[in-house]
């Protein structure tokens, strides 16, 4: 008799182990929150958004001819009408057309590890190296042949120092001059850097730092890989690789829409494998990269 009284004992304790690790699961996870998220989006979707849940995906996992791999980050020139990404194991500043052919590589000298790339203004960029957490704003030309860190402007700031899980990702806000800078994890944060770069040399270097902790705290997702700052709507799209998701933040910072980077979303035949890069142009089309040598574009 004992033996068929432990049988349903064993049961309901394996039955409660399993949903406490659903639980914690879900809560690793940020799943409850995103699943809430869906919920209520669905239910009253955002009509002063960018609508994120609109777009498709019109190109789809092209390979970028000539690189191997690498590939990280993603902004939009809108003076010359393409796009810049990065490589880091050998640092390259890559320009690409809007279909995603390489038209120029600059070699980079003494960038450690560049993870993102920003356009500032005419000719002028931010890179990050990740490791040591510096900006480095560089000055492009058709003349240049490399670009050298020791010859650019820099800002070290050295805040939560954490080896491979620093500075992942740039956003430039031109009209606030605000420069967002996306630390990937342990924490995820999104700093906003004031006063870098410095253009006006009749003015004092005064540089701040601001963080918006509740802005923070509302983002459910794993990791931050890619930033972008639309002008119009004054919103940041926030980019997750291993949450596989685009989150569109309004101007408080509340999560609006979403983009999902999974198979069976916005028009995906195939999961994004490592998304990497965002970038947004003056239309509202969407690209992103992935590694290893990924390109997509997504219209609404």
């Amino acid at each position: 008799m004992r033996r068929y009284v432990r049988l349903p004992l064993i049961a309901l304790i394996v039955s409660l182990l399993a949903v406490l690790l659903l639980g914690l699961a879900g809560q690793h996870y940020r799943l409850f929150e995103r699943g809430w998220f869906n919920f209520k989006t669905y239910m009253q979707p955002a009509e002063d958004g960018i609508g994120l849940n609109h777009y498709r995906a019109v190109i789809e996992a092209q390979p970028i001819e000539g690189l191997a791999a690498d590939i990280s980050a993603l902004t939009y020139d809108p003076d010359r009408k393409t796009l810049f990404t990065v490589t880091n194991k050998s640092p390259e500043l890559i320009e690409l057309s809007l279909d995603g052919r390489i038209l120029r590589r600059v070699p980079l000298t003494g960038f450690g590890d560049p993870e993102a790339v920003e356009y500032i203004s005419h000719g002028s960029y931010v890179i990050t190296d990740e490791r040591q957490q510096r900006l480095i704003r560089v000055r492009l030309n058709d003349d240049t042949l490399f670009l050298d860190a020791k010859d650019a402007e820099q800002l070290s700031l050295g805040i939560g120092l954490n080896g491979n899980k620093g500075f992942e990702g740039l956003a430039y806000d031109a009209a606030g001059k605000r420069l967002f800078v996306a630390k990937e994890r342990d924490p995820m944060l999104i700093y906003e850097v004031q006063g870098f770069p410095h253009d006006d040399p009749q003015q004092p270097y005064a540089v701040h730092v601001v963080q918006n902790r509740k802005r923070d705290a509302r983002l459910f997702v794993r990791d931050l890989s890619s930033l972008q700052f639309d002008e119009r709507s004054g919103h940041l799209l926030a980019l997750s690789d291993e949450s596989q998701l685009v989150l569109e933040l309004d101007v408080k910072g509340k999560p609006l829409s979403s983009l999902s980077l999974r198979k069976g979303f916005q028009g995906l035949s195939k999961s994004v494998p490592q998304a990497e890069g965002i970038a947004m142009d003056d239309a509202g089309v969407l690209y992103v990269v992935s590694e290893p040598n990924l390109f997509y574009v997504f219209k609404r």
